[in-house]
C-alpha cells in the first residue's frame, strides 16, 4: 500500500486512499509552482480521477443541510483541512432548484461536479470595493456543469459565481481550494442592488474556530 504524509495537525474527516491520494499530489505541486493558474492545471488529473472514483464520499457527507450558513438548505461538508488552514477540501450539496448565493473564495482552486447537474452563472466586478460594501457586477458567463467536469477559481477574475442545481436530485460538488474555505470571511453579493455584505459559510460537519475568523 502507497504511504502518504501527513503533518501532524491535518484534519481528515474522509481518510480515504483517494482523498490521501489527491491531498498528496497537491501539496507536491504546491511546493513545486508558485503560479495559481499553473498549480489548478497540474492538478487536474488528480482532482478528475477523484471525481470518477465512487464509494469514497459517504453518504452523511452528501445530503442537505437547513441550518447551512449558505441558507437554502445547502450542505457544506469539510472532507480534509491542512493544519495551517492553507488547504481544504470540502463537499457542497445543493437541493433541487436551490442556488447559492453570489459569492467568492478569495483563493485558488478546483471545483468538479460529483452527482447531479448545476448551473453556474460568473459574475466580475465591474466597479466598486467588496470590503466597502458595495460592488457593481456584470454576469459574463452561464454554463451548464455536469458530473466530472471542472473548472478553476483563480481570484480575482475567475472568483464569484452562484451555482443552482437544475438536476431533480441535490447536486455535489468538491472545492478544492488554497484556504479554510468554511472558516473565512468572504463576500456575499447582490447585484441587483450592489451591495456586499460579509459572511463565512462554515462546515455542516465541523465548527471553526474564532481565530479563523480573517
Amino acid at each position: 500500500m502507497t504511504w502518504f504524509a501527513s503533518h501532524p495537525d491535518d484534519q481528515w474527516f474522509v481518510d480515504a486512499f483517494a482523498v490521501r491520494e489527491l491531498i498528496a499530489e497537491a501539496r507536491k505541486i504546491i511546493a513545486q509552482e508558485p503560479d495559481p493558474a499553473q498549480r489548478v492545471a497540474r492538478l487536474l488529473p488528480a482532482f478528475q480521477a477523484l471525481l470518477r472514483q465512487e464509494g469514497w464520499l459517504p453518504d452523511a457527507f452528501a445530503q442537505p443541510d437547513m441550518t447551512s450558513g449558505m441558507g437554502n438548505g445547502i450542505g457544506q461538508y469539510l472532507l480534509f483541512r491542512a493544519g495551517d488552514g492553507s488547504l481544504s477540501l470540502f463537499s457542497l450539496v445543493v437541493p433541487p432548484g436551490a442556488s447559492t448565493p453570489v459569492h467568492d473564495h478569495l483563493a485558488w482552486g478546483i471545483v468538479g461536479l460529483y452527482r447531479g447537474q448545476q448551473r453556474e452563472d460568473v459574475f466580475a466586478l465591474v466597479e466598486g470595493d467588496p470590503d466597502a460594501g458595495h460592488a457593481q457586477l456584470q454576469r459574463i458567463r452561464e454554463r451548464q456543469i455536469n458530473p466530472g467536469e471542472c473548472y478553476p477559481l483563480l481570484p480575482p477574475e475567475e472568483d464569484i459565481h452562484r451555482v443552482t442545481t437544475i438536476s431533480a436530485e441535490p447536486s455535489v460538488s468538491i472545492h478544492l481550494l488554497g484556504n479554510d474555505t468554511g472558516c473565512v470571511w468572504r463576500h456575499r453579493y447582490d447585484p441587483d442592488r450592489g451591495t456586499v455584505t460579509p459572511f463565512r459559510s462554515g462546515y455542516s460537519n465541523q465548527p471553526c474556530d474564532r481565530d479563523s475568523a480573517q
